[in-house]
C-alpha cells in the first residue's frame, strides 16, 4: 500500500513522463514516415494519370525491353546510346498505353481473350510473324507450335529446372509480344472508332472538286514587303502587346525548358603525342609485314578492328578500310596513313582475298576419349567407317549420343565476335574450304570433330585482312594540361559575366543552347553529360556548375544556367517571343503602307504605277496555294481571294499574304479537261484527308493529360 500510495503521489509527474515517452515515440515514427514518403519520392520517376511509377518499376519495364531486343537481334549489350533510345521508347509507349487505355475505359472498349485467340489462329498479325513461332513453309504465325512450346516450359520447369531456364528467354519474349499484341488491338479499336466519325457528303464531294479544278488565269501586281525598308517603320510597346494577346496561344509551353551558355573544351593530341604515337604505330606496322600469325601485334596496338584469323566479308571493316582492301593486292602491307575524319593512323596486311561460300550447311559428330590420344583414335576409326559407307552418318552419331543433323553456318555468325579461338579458327576455315560431300577430321585440343559439309550458297568475296587502326589519343600529360587550364578558368570565373568576359583569355568560347529539355540524354551532343544535364534542373538561374569531366573522356564542360521557362505561356519578355512578335508587327505596318499605297487603285495599270511588279500567273486553284516567284512565297489567301472574284474582275481590296501585298484582274476561268466527277471516291479521299488531319491525336491526347516526368533525376 505504501509503494501505492507513493506511486499516486507521484502521479502528475508519472502522467508527464509517459506523455513524453509516447510523444518521443509518435516523433519518431512521425520522422520515419516522412523520411519513408521523401525516400519513396526521391525513387518517383515519373506520374501518368494520378498512377505514380517508381524507379524499380520502370527499370523492370526497361530491363524487359532490353531482353527483347538482344534475343531477336542476338546481342549481348546495348550501347549507351542504344539504352537511351530504349528508355525513350519504354517511356513512350507506357505514356501511350496508358492514355488510350483511360479514353477506351471511358468508351466501353476492351480485348476479349476471344478476339487474342482469333488473332492468333489467323497467324497473320505483323507483331507475331517476329516471334519464333512461324511456320516456314506457310509464313504464318503457328498457334500450335506456341501451345506446345508454353506446354513444354511448364512441364520443364516442374521437371527440369536447367532445361527450363534455356527455354525462359523464349517464354518472356512472348509474354513480351502477347502484351503488346494486346494493347496493340485496344489502340486499333479506338483509332477505327475514330475514324469512323470522319464521314463525307455529296455536297461537299462537289465543292471539293470544284476547289481541285477550277483554274484560273490572273494579271498578278505584286507590292512585297522587302520594298518597304524595316528604318521607316515604327514599332511601339502597345503594338508589342496587342499582336502578342492575338498570337498567345502560339507560345504555350507543354513543359519545362533552360536555357544555357556554357564552355567545353575537347581535348586533343599534342605534337609530341603525336609523335609518339606515330612512332609506335610504324613499328607495329613494320612487325605485321612479316608476322606469321598477326594477331598478337594488332592486339598489341590498340587496334579498334579485330583479327580473328578467318576470311571475312567486307561490311565488317570500316569504310576508309574497304577502299584500302579494294586497291591493294594480296600481300601488300601498306604505309602508315592518318584518317582525320575518325582521328586514327592506319596500316592494312592483305593475306588473302577469295571468293567463298556465306552460307555453308554441315554435319558433325563430336569425338571425345579418356585421352586425346583416344579421341584421335576412335575419330579415325569413324572416318574409316564412314569412307566404306557414307550411309552410316546417322548411326555412327546417334552411337555417341548425337542427332549429327544438318545446321547452317552464315559468315555474320562470326564475323563481328571480338576474338576467336584456336579451333574456332580451325573449325571456321574447314567449313569454308571444304566441298560439298567432303569428310574432314578435324583434331581440337578437347577431341576431334568429323565435319561433313553437305551443301554451300551465296558465294562472296572474303578477305584475311590484318588492320592496324589507331587513334591518335592525347596522353596522361597532355590531359593533364587542359585540365589545369580548364579548372583554373572556372575557379576564377563563378558568374555568368566573368566566364563570357575571360573566355577569350584562355582561348575559349561561350556557346549557348536554349531551350533544354529534361528528356535530352546530353548537352549540346555530347557524350557522357548527364550529370551536368541532372546540374541544369536542380540549379537556380545565374547559377555556374561545377566542372564536368565527359565526352569519351576527353571533353571538359562548364555550364551556366541562363533561363528557366516554366510550364504554361512565355511572356512577352522572352527574348524569342519578342523577336517573333516583333517581325509580325513588322509585317502588319508594313502591309499598312503598301495598303494605303495602292488606295484607290482601280486596275493593273494604276497598281503598276504605284511601283508594283506585274506578272501573269496561271493555273491558280483554291485547292492549291500559288507560288508568287516575285515575292518568293506561297499565297494561300490569295488563292482564295483569286476563287471569290469573277472572270474579268479586278479584285476588291488589297490581299495582305505572306510576302507582299497584291492586287489582280482574273483574265480566265475555266475547268480542268478530262477531269470527271466521282463522288463516291471524292468522298472517301476526303475522309483520309481528314483522317490525317487528325493524325496527331495521340499527342493531344498526352498533352492533355496529367502527366509528370522526372526521368532526368535517374538517367
Amino acid at each position: 500500500m505504501a509503494v501505492l500510495g507513493k506511486i499516486r503521489s507521484r502521479g502528475a509527474l508519472l502522467v508527464g513522463i509517459i506523455g513524453l515517452g509516447l510523444f518521443a515515440f509518435i516523433a519518431e515514427e512521425a520522422v520515419r514516415s516522412c523520411e519513408s514518403t521523401k525516400n519513396n519520392e526521391r525513387q518517383q520517376i515519373a506520374e501518368v494519370l494520378g498512377e505514380k511509377i517508381s524507379y524499380q518499376e520502370f527499370q523492370e519495364m526497361v530491363d524487359e525491353y532490353q531482353d527483347v531486343i538482344k534475343m531477336s537481334q542476338g546481342r549481348d549489350n546495348l550501347s549507351e546510346d542504344e539504352l537511351n533510345q530504349v528508355r525513350d521508347m519504354v517511356w513512350q509507349q507506357y505514356v501511350q498505353n496508358a492514355v488510350i487505355s483511360r479514353e477506351a475505359e471511358k468508351l466501353g472498349l476492351k480485348v476479349t481473350d476471344d478476339e487474342i485467340r482469333d488473332i492468333l489462329n489467323q497467324g497473320t498479325n505483323q507483331m507475331l510473324l517476329q516471334t519464333p513461332f512461324v511456320n516456314q513453309q506457310t509464313g504464318r504465325f503457328d498457334a500450335n507450335s506456341l501451345k506446345q512450346f508454353i506446354a513444354e516450359y511448364k512441364k520443364a520447369q516442374q521437371t527440369n529446372p536447367q532445361q527450363a531456364e534455356q527455354m525462359r528467354a523464349v517464354y518472356n519474349y512472348w509474354k513480351f509480344m502477347e502484351k503488346n499484341l494486346r494493347q496493340q488491338l485496344l489502340s486499333q479499336k479506338y483509332q477505327s472508332l475514330l475514324a469512323a466519325t470522319f464521314i463525307s457528303n455529296n455536297v461537299e464531294a462537289k465543292q471539293s472538286f470544284a476547289e481541285e479544278n477550277e483554274e484560273a488565269a490572273i494579271q498578278l501586281a505584286a507590292l512585297p514587303y522587302s520594298s518597304v525598308a524595316d528604318k521607316d517603320i515604327q514599332i511601339s510597346d502597345d503594338d508589342l502587346k496587342a499582336k502578342y494577346k492575338e498570337m498567345k496561344a502560339a507560345f504555350k509551353q507543354y513543359d519545362e525548358t533552360r536555357d544555357i551558355k556554357y564552355v567545353s573544351v575537347k581535348v586533343q593530341a599534342s605534337n609530341a603525342d603525336r609523335a609518339a604515337i606515330s612512332k609506335q604505330t610504324n613499328d607495329f606496322v613494320a612487325q605485321l609485314a612479316t608476322a606469321e600469325d598477326p594477331s598478337e601485334i594488332v592486339r598489341k596496338s590498340g587496334s579498334s578492328v579485330a583479327y580473328l584469323g578467318v576470311p571475312v566479308m567486307n561490311t565488317v571493316f570500316p569504310n576508309d578500310i574497304v577502299e584500302i582492301l579494294d586497291s591493294i593486292s594480296v600481300g601488300t602491307t601498306t604505309q602508315v596513313k592518318e584518317n582525320k575524319q575518325d582521328n586514327t593512323l592506319n596500316a592494312v596486311r592483305l593475306i588473302s582475298k577469295q571468293e567463298l561460300p556465306d552460307s555453308v550447311e554441315f554435319q558433325v559428330i563430336q569425338v571425345g576419349g579418356e585421352t586425346l590420344d583416344a579421341a584421335h583414335t576412335r575419330a579415325d576409326s569413324i572416318m574409316t567407317a564412314l569412307a566404306a559407307d557414307a550411309a552410316q552418318w546417322d548411326a555412327l552419331a546417334k552411337k555417341y549420343g548425337q542427332t549429327g543433323a544438318k545446321q547452317w553456318l552464315t559468315t555474320k555468325d562470326y564475323q563481328y565476335a571480338p576474338s576467336l579461338d584456336v579451333d574456332t579458327k580451325a573449325y571456321i576455315n574447314a567449313l569454308n574450304t571444304m566441298q560439298a560431300g567432303e569428310l574432314k577430321n578435324l583434331a581440337t585440343n578437347s577431341g576431334n570433330i568429323i565435319i561433313k559439309v553437305t551443301d554451300r550458297k551465296s558465294f562472296q568475296t572474303k578477305y584475311l585482312a590484318a588492320v592496324i587502326k589507331t587513334p591518335i589519343n592525347f596522353s596522361k600529360d597532355t590531359y593533364s594540361q587542359a585540365y589545369n587550364k580548364f579548372s583554373q578558368y572556372v575557379s576564377e570565373n563563378q558568374t555568368i559575366e566573368s566566364l563570357e568576359k575571360n573566355a577569350k583569355k584562355y582561348g575559349y568560347q561561350v556557346l549557348e543552347n536554349q531551350d533544354v529539355r529534361s528528356y535530352q540524354h546530353n548537352i549540346a551532343g555530347i557524350h557522357g553529360t548527364h550529370e551536368a544535364l541532372k546540374w541544369v534542373y536542380e540549379s537556380e538561374e545565374d547559377m555556374v556548375s561545377p566542372l564536368y569531366e565527359c565526352g569519351d573522356n576527353d571533353n571538359l564542360l562548364v555550364i551556366a544556367l541562363t533561363k528557366i521557362h516554366k510550364k504554361g505561356y512565355r511572356d512577352l519578355d522572352d527574348e524569342q517571343v519578342k523577336e517573333m512578335v516583333k517581325a509580325e508587327v513588322l509585317v502588319d505596318k508594313k502591309a499598312e503602307k503598301l495598303i494605303a499605297k495602292v488606295a484607290g487603285v482601280k486596275n493593273v495599270a494604276g497598281a503598276k504605277a504605284k511601283g508594283a511588279q506585274v506578272v501573269d500567273v496561271n493555273q491558280i486553284t483554291f485547292a492549291s496555294p500559288v507560288f508568287v516567284v516575285a515575292t518568293g512565297a506561297s499565297e494561300p489567301a490569295l488563292s482564295g481571294a483569286v476563287a471569290a472574284t469573277k472572270q474579268g474582275q479586278f479584285s476588291k481590296a488589297p490581299v495582305k499574304g505572306n510576302a507582299g501585298v497584291y492586287l489582280f484582274q482574273v483574265t480566265k476561268k475555266q475547268q480542268r479537261q478530262g477531269q470527271k466527277f466521282d463522288a463516291k471516291a471524292i468522298m472517301q479521299r476526303i475522309a483520309q484527308r481528314n483522317m490525317q488531319a487528325a493524325g496527331n491525336f495521340m499527342q493531344e491526347l498526352i498533352l492533355n493529360s496529367d502527366i509528370k516526368d522526372n526521368r532526368v533525376m535517374f538517367f
